[in-house]
């Protein structure tokens, strides 16, 4: 059959590879599967259940939850009413959700827990309807509808329903993070998710015998449309507890592939390299002989016979309990949503895991360009070559511009901004800079809003710094600023989780993030890091100096979105005193700084 819209999925899926575990779960020490025919008769009863209550076509419903398998179930069910699916992060402030239910004009929601319900409620007053997926008091349960739907089928109005959705109509409304200000609700059309997901498929080698871990949030384009990707092609979809529980739930699902953040991967390789550092004796020489070779590893180039020799070896003696602690069938990590350090996606290529750096943003549905499996085709330090169908071209200035099917129909209410991203050609201005190395793998420098001019003229691109700084293990965030400046400085959080470990070894005794900060060991490590970077640097990209601070930037104190990309003005904002500390320099630093 042929699939135009994102509900044709399902049907396709039990005419080509019915699954008896489409969709799996973890409700206390068991895994429980629901059938692809399970699947498509929850969403149909979820379907019939809108329409007793007066969902329209082009109504717009909310989902807002945690990923699991009742959100594919909300997002299916709420489709082919013909209504639209506006999903929201369960980690956004109560002004967030208001400005989104109105701008929307939201009437019904579908939430997962009496939190985010509250918030919800609050939000949206007496006129939103809300269902939960957990029980509330004073709240139907979703389970409800469900049943409601289910025991007053009206299979004829919602053929009819289904019959009246064209591949150009909206299927989803999705608010961006808004790193630079309020969110914007980005138009996503059926033929947008379609187009991208087959523009991916040739990229992305995946066969219905496989298992998917999924633990990225589905409000997020990303998680989403490798969903839709995951049940086209058959793989059936297990969803982890909690990020907390990821470690485990990958040694009992034993997947195929799983997407992730770099984030999150820098985190799985943290507690590899924790583990590593205390071994003693013979292991501990053999895991740090495996790491060199893994930090010399290239996809393209090997460095001879003999490297070759001894990472086969590596692979049998240290890497393949890599290998186990992802499940020990894992053949592809897809990672996405902000830059992979190289280091890391030398080491687990290394390990035999092949990590496809991909390239993409909510307006393009998302993929852009993607690495891909085979060596030859993926290139460390960049997010591969451009995908099926997707055209891209560097604008004059490094911004990279894309046109395709998979390009957003615009953003909701507001038509002049629709017109400043999207040209009169139909070229999509990502806001991105970047180049094409050797003429086919798109490599990301910067974001075009981020660059500072320093008050000598010259201008800066501070993700490449950041990027560069953040390889540290000791190092978990940073924001590199200046703008107006004689030079340019950072913003460092140190990666307080690992200090716990490293502080014992080198004589210091850790009693709070405060007094940590200013130990003058963990100072020099810092120092380190940028005098690496600063080697290969131009002048005026060099960091002066450096602030450490005492905490974590978080989802919750706004200094995150998310996706947990940085809000830039409002770290400026919340670390005034800090910044100014960095370019007021007592007399004894004044020579220095300069």
């Amino acid at each position: 059959m042929n699939v135009t819209r994102a509900f044709d999925i399902l049907p396709f899926q039990l005419a080509t590879y019915p699954k008896p575990d489409c969709l799996a779960w973890k409700e206390g020490f068991t895994w429980h599967k629901w059938s692809t025919q399970e699947v498509i008769d929850r969403a149909n009863a979820l379907s019939y259940g809108l329409l007793r209550i007066g969902v329209q076509a082009r109504d717009k419903v909310a989902i807002v939850s945690l990923s699991r398998p009742e959100w594919i179930i909300s997002d299916f069910g709420i489709q082919q009413t013909g209504a639209t699916t506006v999903p929201m992060y369960p980690t956004i402030t109560v002004d967030d959700y208001r400005h989104i239910l109105r701008d929307a004009g939201v009437k019904v929601a579908i939430a997962s827990t009496e939190e985010i319900a509250g918030k919800l409620r609050e939000a949206g007053g007496s006129d939103l309807k809300v269902y939960t997926f957990e029980k509330v008091a004073g709240l139907p349960l979703f389970q409800e509808l469900l049943d409601d739907g289910k025991a007053n089928p009206n299979p004829e109005e919602l053929e009819r329903r289904k019959a009246g959705v064209t591949p150009d109509d909206l299927l989803t409304l999705i608010y961006t993070s808004g790193t630079t200000g309020t969110p914007k609700g980005v138009m996503l059309t059926h033929d947008n998710l379609v187009s991208n997901y087959k523009s991916c498929e040739s990229a992305i080698p995946l066969d219905s015998g496989d298992r998917a871990l999924s633990f990225l949030p589905l409000a997020h384009i990303f998680e989403r449309m490798v969903s839709y990707l995951y049940l086209m092609r058959g793989v059936s979809i297990y969803y982890a507890e909690s990020i907390e529980a990821i470690g485990g739930n990958l040694k009992e699902v034993q997947p195929q592939v799983f997407t992730t953040v770099p984030r999150l991967l820098e985190k799985i390789y943290d507690r590899i390299e924790a583990k590593g550092a205390e071994l003693t004796g013979i292991k501990r020489t053999l895991f740090d002989w495996a790491m060199r070779l893994g930090n010399r590893f290239d996809n393209q180039h090997t460095p001879g016979a003999l490297y070759d020799l001894q990472l086969g070896l590596a692979r049998k003696l240290v890497f393949s309990k890599w290998q186990e602690a992802l499940g020990g069938k894992i053949k592809i990590v897809v990672t996405g949503g902000g830059a992979l350090q190289p280091r890391l996606a030398r080491l687990f290529s290394a390990a035999g895991v092949r990590v496809m750096e991909g390239y993409g943003l909510t307006e393009t549905s998302p993929v852009i360009s993607v690495n891909r499996f085979d060596a030859a085709n993926n290139v460390i330090g960049t997010t591969g070559p451009v995908v099926d169908d997707i055209e891209v071209k560097i604008a004059a200035d490094g911004e990279i511009l894309t046109r395709s099917r998979s390009v957003m129909k615009g953003y909701y209410n507001l038509p002049d901004q629709t017109a400043e991203a999207i040209d009169a050609d139909g070229w999509f201005h990502t806001g991105d800079i970047g180049e094409f190395v050797d003429g086919k793998f798109l490599k990301i420098t910067d974001r075009k809003k981020e660059m500072f001019k320093t008050s000598q003229g010259k201008y800066v691109a501070p993700q490449k710094i950041e990027n560069s700084l953040k390889e540290h293990p000791l190092i978990e965030q940073v924001m590199v600023v200046g703008d107006g400046r004689k030079y340019a400085a950072a913003l460092v959080v140190p990666s307080f989780e690992n200090l716990k470990d490293w502080c014992p070894k080198n004589g210091i005794t850790f009693t709070s993030n405060e007094q940590v900060v200013k130990e003058p060991k963990l100072l020099a490590e810092v120092e380190k890091a940028v005098e690496r970077y600063n080697a290969t640097a131009a002048t005026w990209e060099q960091v002066k100096k450096t602030a450490l601070l005492p905490r974590l930037w978080t989802i919750e104190s706004g200094e995150l979105t998310p996706s947990l990309k940085v809000k830039r003005k409002i770290v400026t904002k919340n670390f005034e005193e800090a910044i100014e500390g960095l370019f007021y320099a007592k007399p004894e630093q004044v020579e220095w700084a300069e």
